[in-house]
């Protein structure tokens, strides 16, 4: 009896753990999966040149996961993975020199440099109490015109010693040094996993609240979070130096969703509290694998990104499905609404329905009948948040003056900046809806490129065409906004994994439409509409004032911009009020699709053609005027006509720094810390 007691009691010990551990089991059982599927397909074999090879394909990425595992179990997010990566590449080929001293600085340096990203990050997030989203966002592109004044094209060298010491052989023929620090690096996080941070990183993760009124000091455990993350990211950066050999400013832009799409396959869930860095190192290895898996089937490489993203959803989707999970409880509540419609038990088919209608109409008349306050008295709110924006823009435009001449006076400068600022003020609508919920739309860049591929090749250069392709594009931008809709309300996906992969799927949809290579070109009839002249302007203008009125009578003037405001003011008081909260979040990701797929057909029209790549310059802009313009980011609150004075603001702006000689990167720089002092001068209002 007591043996018995003892394994039952053994079991239940174990079984926790066990629970706690799955992810990382499932990771393991899989990464070993395709192991023996590679070399199944493989001729000869597993030797050890392989091993280096898969050794060293991986570290960067594994290195890069962990750190941001540090900050998803801590309950936060961090985009600046790749701009820290690509930051420390381009730093390391411009200084390192070929002695033993400098190639060890250099090391050091980068370290110091990641952890320093890390630490802005942290500080910004527990001091100044920032959403984590928006503040790695400014930062990642801060970091990344940081890096394109340090290096603005491919160039510098690497020591050879220093690729050697990282990519060669710890022991020859037995061990590759890829692998000695892969579990250095697990010796950290172990030992860090063991002490007080590592256990107050999991109940943050957990519960911020509950942690710290066990006594868990959250500030400073977030702020040790960002820190070492940023020093695994120079990590990460020192590697893809060695392996490169030399630098690229753009190497680190992949690597977002490759980073989030390990951490989750190594079975870290995404809000906080259960993983580890063993895990992401398992999932990056898993990623690696299944890109070289589908090399090695001569499936063409822009399929990679499609992967990326789809691993991604699937694996983030079968880690939230449970009784809990958004899917199964809409399917209970449509089971109930079925069973009550068919018993009449709905408040539509209920007999006391019409008497209650009747009620809220009476209640309703009684309200309208007492008198209303004046239009400044219900918008002071309104105008004190979206003011700063116009008197900003006036600066800029008495600046311009002063530097240039001829503008305050000039009917062209105005076109020119109306034109300029069309797209920002379209895209403002769709992600300011998305904002107002309490979401973000990370898939506006290659939303915005493939539309403009797709429509620009089906056209090519035929009026007739437009006429039904332009539509098409339209349709089209609005069905992906409603998958990441659906993704988000039915799948219960957070809306940046959702919209990241997304935006990495498309990305690889559009290479394979356009096989690397964009084709055709827009009409005239676009190219006049953005081009052209009508009454004295460019008919885009008149365009954008009837665009103007009609997004400021939906968010202001409708029942559906009314739900917008309930919903990003507390979805779970605007449910228990009878707002179809689902349905409303799939109708902001929607329009945000259309506003997206306007603008890439605009953009089109403005340039004549497609390109790769032309979304990505509007992904901060996007946010930063809506920001600017008076908006929270946490939603609920926020005007148009606010969004307006930021795109006028910030289009303005960019005319005047492009009037300098200062380069392009400082535009980035510019607008990431005029998100961070948007973002934080709003806070300390709303405080």
């Amino acid at each position: 009896m007591s043996a018995t007691m003892n394994v039952a009691v053994t079991r239940l010990r174990w079984q926790p753990r066990i629970g706690r551990q799955r992810g990382l089991i499932v990771a393991c059982a899989v990464f070993l999966g395709l192991l023996l599927i590679v070399d199944l397909i493989t001729p000869g074999p597993f030797t050890y040149f392989e091993f280096s090879f898969l050794s060293g394909g991986g570290a960067a990425l594994a290195l890069a996961a962990m750190g941001q595992t540090l900050v998803i179990l801590s309950g936060g997010f961090d985009l600046s993975t790749g701009a820290v990566v690509s930051l420390v590449n381009v730093v390391l080929a411009s200084v390192m020199s070929a002695s033993v001293a400098s190639q060890i600085g250099c090391f050091g340096a980068a370290l110091v440099l990641g952890g320093l990203v890390g630490a802005l990050n942290g500080f910004f997030v527990t001091v100044m109490r920032m959403q984590s989203i928006v503040v790695t966002l400014a930062v990642m592109f801060i970091a990344q015109g940081v890096t394109l004044l340090v290096m603005d094209k491919p160039g510098g060298t690497i020591a050879p010693e220093f690729a050697n010491f990282f990519n060669g052989s710890a022991i020859p023929n037995w061990l590759p040094a890829p692998v000695v620090v892969i579990l250095v690096a697990a010796g950290i996080w172990l030992s860090v996993k063991n002490t007080r941070f590592g256990v107050g990183l999991y109940a943050v993760g957990s519960d911020a609240d509950a942690a710290y009124a066990a006594g868990v000091p959250v500030r400073m455990v977030v702020f040790a979070a960002y820190l070492l993350a940023g020093i695994f990211y120079g990590a990460a950066g020192v590697f893809v130096s060695a392996q490169t050999g030399a630098a690229d400013p753009l190497i680190g832009r992949p690597l977002l969703l490759q980073v989030f799409t390990a951490v989750v396959l190594g079975g870290t869930r995404l809000g906080g509290g259960r993983g580890g860095a063993i895990g992401a190192v398992v999932g990056a290895y898993t990623l690696m694998i299944v890109v070289n898996v589908l090399l090695v089937l001569n499936v063409s490489a822009y399929f990679s990104s499609i992967v990326e993203g789809s691993i991604l959803l699937l694996a983030v989707l079968v880690g939230s499905l449970n009784r809990q999970s958004p899917i199964a409880f809409y399917w209970r509540l449509l089971r109930t609404r079925l069973a009550a419609r068919a018993v009449g038990a709905l408040p539509s088919g209920h007999p006391r329905s019409v008497s209650i209608l009747r009620l809220s109409a009476c209640s309703a008349a009684q309200v309208s009948a007492k008198p209303k306050a004046g239009w400044f008295t219900r918008n002071k709110k309104a105008l004190r948040m979206s003011l700063p924006a116009y008197a900003g823009f006036i600066v800029i435009l008495t600046v311009s003056q002063l530097l240039f001449g001829s503008t305050l006076d000039s009917l062209g400068y105005y076109n020119a900046l109306l034109v300029l600022s069309s797209f920002l003020t379209i895209l403002a609508l769709g992600q300011g809806a998305v904002i107002l919920t309490g979401g973000l739309d990370l898939s506006v860049p290659w939303m915005i490129g493939f539309v403009a591929i797709l429509t620009s090749g089906l056209i090519h250069g035929i009026g007739q065409v437009a006429l039904w392709v332009i539509p098409l594009g339209l349709l089209i931008g609005i069905a992906l906004g409603i998958l990441n809709g659906v993704g988000i309300v039915l799948l219960g996906l957070p809306p940046i994994v959702m919209t990241l992969a997304m935006n990495g799927i498309l990305q690889g949809i559009a290479l394979l439409y356009c096989n690397g290579t964009p084709a055709g070109y827009a009409s005239p009839e676009q190219r006049w509409f953005m081009t052209g002249r009508l009454l004295g302007l460019t008919p885009v203008v008149w365009f954008l004032f009837l665009f103007i009125a009609a997004a400021t009578l939906l968010l202001g003037r409708t029942v559906f911009g009314r739900y917008i405001y309930a919903v990003g003011n507390s979805p779970l008081v605007a449910r228990l009020s009878a707002v179809p909260v689902g349905l409303t979040l799939i109708g902001v990701y929607a329009l945000s699709g259309f506003c997206s797929a306007l603008v890439g057909i605009l953009l089109s029209g403005f340039s004549g053609q497609a390109s790769l790549g032309m979304g990505d310059e509007y992904l901060l802009p996007s946010i930063a005027v809506v920001v600017v313009g008076g908006t929270a980011i946490t939603g609920g609150q926020g005007h148009y006509l606010g969004m307006l004075g930021g795109v006028l603001l910030l289009t303005a702006l960019s005319t005047l720094l492009a009037g300098t000689m200062l380069p392009d990167a400082v535009r980035d720089i510019i607008f990431g810390l005029v998100v961070l002092g948007a973002v934080l001068a709003l806070r300390e209002r709303r405080t």
